[in-house]
């Protein structure tokens, strides 16, 4: 049996999200605030660099490090059970092949392993559910932060557009820097999270 295999799904999956942007308009960027002429608005852009945001940002970072911990956890329990299974079964071949066992008690310990292996096997498969779940619950708060954080933030900055870039997999092809923001999200976004912190220590 191998060890389980958690994943955590970081927040760069969900880099692809278009904030603050109405899909039905078109765009072009140029040096400084970009400017079009849209219905209704200003055609200002700005992006967020996701690659930066996710190695910046506190909250992310320390959950990280707990997933990772509690991943540890989990594999180190089910390799010690696991362990204790064969070594149950070496006595049990080991036995046989001295044959001083009788026929029920060899049928006995077979049945015996067998529940011991799909006990484990559930055990293995609760974890990963528990993890899974855990890591999808952390992901939509960590989503719902950020657009609480980019509603707000925008109140003074009347943005009309707000992309997230990465360098890996973005559908932007190029980006003017005088438009990155990512400086004031993560600042502001790990300045919230202490602001929680300090309210829940209270």
């Amino acid at each position: 049996m191998k060890n389980a295999t958690f994943i955590f799904c970081s927040f760069s999956l969900i880099c692809t999200l278009i904030l603050g942007c109405n899909p039905k308009q078109n765009n072009s960027a140029s040096a400084g605030t970009a400017t079009v002429a849209p219905s209704g608005g200003s055609g200002k852009l700005a992006y967020v660099n996701i690659d930066t945001l996710e190695a910046k940002y506190e909250l992310l970072k320390t959950k990280r490090e707990e997933f990772k911990k509690r991943q540890g956890e989990m594999e180190n329990e089910l390799q010690l059970s696991y362990s204790e299974m064969q070594n149950d079964a070496n006595e049990v071949q080991k036995k046989a092949q001295a044959n001083t066992l009788t026929q029920s008690e060899y049928e006995a310990a077979q049945k015996r392993l067998m529940q011991m292996q799909k006990s484990l096997e559930t055990r293995k498969q609760s974890l990963t559910d528990q993890l899974m779940k855990e890591q999808d619950d952390f992901n939509k708060d960590l989503k719902t932060r950020l657009d609480a954080f980019i509603e707000n933030y925008n109140k003074d900055k009347h943005y009309d557009f707000i992309f997230t870039y990465t360098s890996s997999g973005s559908s932007l092809l190029y980006v003017n820097k005088a438009l990155d923001i990512t400086k004031d999200v993560v600042d502001g976004m790990n300045a919230s999270s202490k602001s929680d912190d300090n309210k829940k220590n209270k």
